[in-house]
């Protein structure tokens, strides 16, 4: 489990922050006694403020000064510590200098990232120096994208052992989503807006459906796979079904996930991601009413004008909902499988709590003990990685012992 020649084995870096207090919560409940764990910020006064509040499995927890903006501070950081899991966001001008020092050091990494462009840059900086350092840089460890990323292995694994043939066409369905918008997240869409609005570059490679693909010339041409913009029924599920807010940086990561298994999912996958309204009467209303209200929000943060007035009643970086509202979140999505055989499968995420504070907590703590823990468990993988291809079946065991839902089942004969 321990490795002496690092002074602890987690640090959770970011902790002072709204997240980072939940992770922290999170991992002084969950964390076996012998793992050493070890809290990291830039104030260590608010360090020991969270520490207070732990309890006493985290008394005697170390408390580390650092700061994205000193490179010095982030590589004495990583070489403290055989993981790190980050929750400093937002990661695009934040995050290069903390993976380029967890490279260097040998330093396993995870983060919540969501940011397609800050994942691009940590692929062409420093995949290959990674792979050589046998190094795990995990990205995408909240809720992006880790329901999207198991969930699609597990319906590989399942078709794979059936002799049921590859994964063919894959939807995602969400069908139940009540959380809450963080103020960091606001922060990092705003970010990535204006650099999209500023960089023909950046536009291209955000709209692009392998954006994160090892080897963008070897991905094959399935027709157009871009994500859904508006409304549509889906003749093959029966639904109405409209815009998934987050399937830009989940279906990029799942087919990441696939080309780094020597596409292993199959050649032929094809994957997608939407919001799903059901087939009642009133079903395309509401499709209409949810997918204007998320381009509104869009819209909002674009210009700066609007963006002003929606600061004044969104929450601020660093601030969250009440630990009432996050009880009260929760999210399921249902995965429509076919595969090259003609087997059918129906795969089922469902989670307790606000999708991104308490199930993206209980996500990147798990992720980073199964980092700090389960190496004997892991894929034979290194490099800038997906939790899939990371973290594979010892994190979907974690997850599920940590009481998220996931199944499947085949729904055609044997």
């Amino acid at each position: 489990m321990t490795n002496n020649n690092r002074d602890v084995d987690v640090v959770l870096f970011g902790a002072s922050g709204f997240l980072g207090g939940l992770v922290a919560q999170y991992l002084a409940e969950s964390a076996p006694p012998g793992l050493r764990v070890g809290l990291a910020g830039r104030s260590i006064e608010r360090l020991q403020a969270v520490r207070g509040q732990l309890g006493a499995a985290a008394a005697t927890w170390p408390l580390i000064a650092a700061d994205v903006t000193d490179p010095s501070s982030l590589a004495a950081l990583a070489r403290a510590t055989r993981v790190i899991a980050t929750t400093v966001d937002p990661y695009r001008p934040h995050g290069l200098a903390l993976v380029e020092a967890c490279t260097a050091a040998g330093t396993h990494y995870a983060d919540v990232t969501g940011e397609v462009l800050f994942v691009r840059d940590s692929i062409d900086r420093y995949h290959d120096r990674a792979t050589r350092a046998g190094t795990r840089i995990v990205h995408c460890c909240g809720v992006d994208s880790i329901p999207s990323d198991l969930a699609v292995l597990v319906l590989h694994q399942a078709a794979l052992a059936d002799g049921a043939g590859e994964l063919e066409d894959v939807t995602l369905v969400v069908t139940r989503w009540k959380g809450h918008l963080g103020g960091g997240t606001l922060v990092s869409i705003e970010g990535i807006l204006d650099e999209v609005r500023a960089s023909e570059r950046s536009r291209r490679l955000i709209e692009d459906p392998y954006a994160l693909s090892p080897e963008r010339s070897a991905e094959p041409d399935l027709g157009d796979e871009r994500d859904l913009s508006w409304i549509k029924h889906d003749d093959d599920l029966g639904i109405w079904v409209g815009p998934f807010v987050m399937a830009g940086v989940n279906t990029r990561i799942v087919r990441r996930s696939n080309a780094l298994s020597n596409w292993a999912y199959g050649r032929k996958f094809r994957y997608r991601e939407v919001s799903g309204y059901g087939s009642a009467l009133l079903a395309p209303v509401q499709a209409v009413a949810a997918t204007t209200a998320m381009m509104g929000l869009v819209t909002g943060v674009t210009f700066l004008p609007s963006r002003g007035l929606l600061h004044r009643v969104l929450p601020a970086p660093g601030e969250g909902p009440s630990e009432k509202a996050r009880r009260a979140g929760s999210f399921r999505m249902e995965l429509h499988a076919r595969t090259s055989l003609g087997a059918r499968y129906i795969g089922e995420v469902d989670v307790a709590g606000d999708p991104g504070f308490a199930a993206t907590s209980v996500m990147l703590g798990e992720s980073a003990l199964c980092l700090a823990m389960d190496g004997d468990r892991l894929p034979p993988a290194a490099g800038v990685l997906t939790p899939a291809t990371a973290l594979g079946t010892a994190l979907v065991d974690r997850v599920r012992a940590a009481g998220i839902t996931l199944t499947t089942r085949r729904i055609t004969p044997h």
